[in-house]
C-alpha cells in the first residue's frame, strides 16, 4: 500500500503529540515519544510544552528529582530524558550494540588503558554517592596517573550506565554535570536481554511508519536490517512516494491528510527533525541545511506551520526573533503561538517578538 508524504506528516505529528497537545502528565508524554532530546538543559522543557496541554516547568523538574524520569546518554550517544523504566532497557541495548564507538576522540589518551578496569574504578568511586564529572575525573586520575583526567571520565561514562541527576537538567540551571550509577539512582537493575525488536516497536508508536534506515538514524545504531526482518510477518508494510519500504505496527492508525496541523514551536535538537533518515515528511529539502549543521553539531530551534518546518526562532537580548523560510500562510497564528512561547520561556519583561 502506498502512503503519501502528507499522510506520513500528519501521522507523525499525531504520534508526536503535535496535532493536539496531550491531556496527560509529563511521564506519559515522555513515554509516548520514548526519549526527549536533552543536549541543552532547557530544550526538553520546551519540547514537552509543545506536546502537553497543561505542562509546567515544575512538572518536569519534580519528575527528575523524584527519579521517575531520568537524564543520561542514550540515542545517538547524546543526552536524553526518558522514563526510568525505559532507561533500564534502552541503555544496556544501546551500550551492547555501540561497543566502544564514540571514544575515538580519546583514542590516544586511552591507548593502553584497560577499559574494564577503568569502569570498575569509576563504579567504586561512585558507589553510594554522586559526583560532578571533574570530581570523577580527579578520582580516576589517581588510579591512572599520567593519563588525561577528563578522557578517563568520558570513557567511564561511556562504559557505565550513568544518570545525570538534579541539579543537572533543571530549568535554567547551568554548571557541572552530576553523575550517579543508574542502578543505584533507580533502585533497580538494568535489564539483561533487551531486544532491537522492542526498540523498533516503541519507535514505530512515536515515529512510524518508518524504514530500517529511519530506525538507525534515530537510535544511532547500525546493521539492524536482520533484526527488523525478523519482525516482518508481525508488521504492516507500506511504500512512500519514492518507493521506500516503510514498516508499522498493525494496530497503529494512519492520520488523514486533511487533518489540521496547528503552529508549533520546537527547541534546538528536537527529535522531531532527527528521527528519520529521510526527513521529507517534516522538512522541505531546501530547508534541511538551514536547520541541521553537518555532523549534527547544531540543530536550530524550529517552528511548524501546516505541519512542516517553516522557519527557525532565536532568543536575543530583549527579542524573540522568528525567521520564516517562506511566506507564511497565517502570520497571525504564528505570532499568537510565539506569544505563548514567550510566556513559557520566562524572558525578562519588555522582550519583543520580531516576525
Amino acid at each position: 500500500m502506498r502512503i503519501s508524504r502528507r499522510v506520513l506528516n500528519r501521522t507523525y505529528l499525531r504520534r508526536q503529540l503535535l496535532l493536539e497537545r496531550a491531556d496527560a502528565g509529563v511521564e506519559d508524554v515522555v513515554r509516548q515519544v520514548v526519549a526527549v532530546q536533552a543536549q541543552d538543559v532547557d530544550a526538553p522543557y520546551v519540547g514537552i510544552w509543545a506536546r502537553s496541554e497543561a505542562f509546567t516547568h515544575d512538572a518536569l523538574s519534580a519528575a527528575l528529582r523524584e527519579r521517575v524520569l531520568v537524564r543520561g546518554g542514550l540515542l545517538r550517544g547524546t543526552q536524553h530524558i526518558t522514563h526510568g523504566a525505559d532507561y533500564r532497557w534502552l541503555r544496556p541495548l544501546i551500550r551492547e550494540r555501540i561497543g566502544n564507538g564514540g571514544l575515538s576522540a580519546f583514542r590516544r589518551q586511552l591507548d593502553g588503558v584497560d577499559l574494564d578496569e577503568l569502569a570498575e574504578a569509576a563504579r567504586a568511586a561512585l558507589n553510594g554517592t554522586t559526583m560532578t564529572r571533574p570530581q570523577l575525573a580527579k578520582a580516576l586520575s589517581k588510579r591512572f596517573p599520567g593519563r588525561e583526567a577528563i578522557a578517563l571520565a568520558w570513557a567511564a561514562q561511556h562504559r557505565l550506565a550513568l544518570i545525570h541527576p538534579p541539579p543537572s537538567g533543571i530549568w535554567r540551571r547551568r554548571g557541572h554535570v552530576h553523575i550517579a550509577l543508574a542502578e543505584e539512582w533507580l533502585g533497580a537493575p538494568l535489564e539483561d536481554k533487551p531486544t532491537i525488536q522492542e526498540l523498533f516497536r516503541r519507535y514505530l508508536l512515536s515515529c512510524g511508519p518508518a524504514s530500517v534506515a529511519d530506525l538507525q538514524n534515530w537510535s544511532g545504531l547500525r546493521r539492524l536490517t536482520g533484526d527488523v526482518e525478523a519482525l516482518r510477518s508481525q508488521l504492516r508494510v507500506y511504500t512512500d512516494d519514492n518507493g521506500q519500504e516503510l514498516f508499522d505496527r498493525p494496530e497503529a492508525e494512519l492520520e488523514s491528510a486533511d487533518a489540521v496541523a496547528p503552529v508549533r514551536f520546537l527547541p534546538a535538537f528536537d527529535n522531531l527533525v532527527l528521527s528519520h533518515a529521510d526527513r521529507s515528511r517534516i522538512i522541505v529539502a531546501a530547508a534541511d541545511q538551514a536547520i541541521i549543521c553537518p555532523g549534527l553539531s547544531a540543530v536550530r530551534p524550529t517552528f511548524l506551520e501546516d505541519g512542516f518546518v517553516a522557519g527557525t526562532w532565536e532568543v536575543k537580548p530583549g527579542l524573540l526573533e522568528v525567521s520564516p523560510f517562506r511566506e507564511l500562510l497565517d502570520p497571525a497564528a504564528v505570532y499568537a503561538e510565539a506569544e505563548r512561547l514567550l510566556a513559557f520561556l520566562q524572558l525578562p519583561g519588555g522582550t519583543e517578538i520580531r516576525l
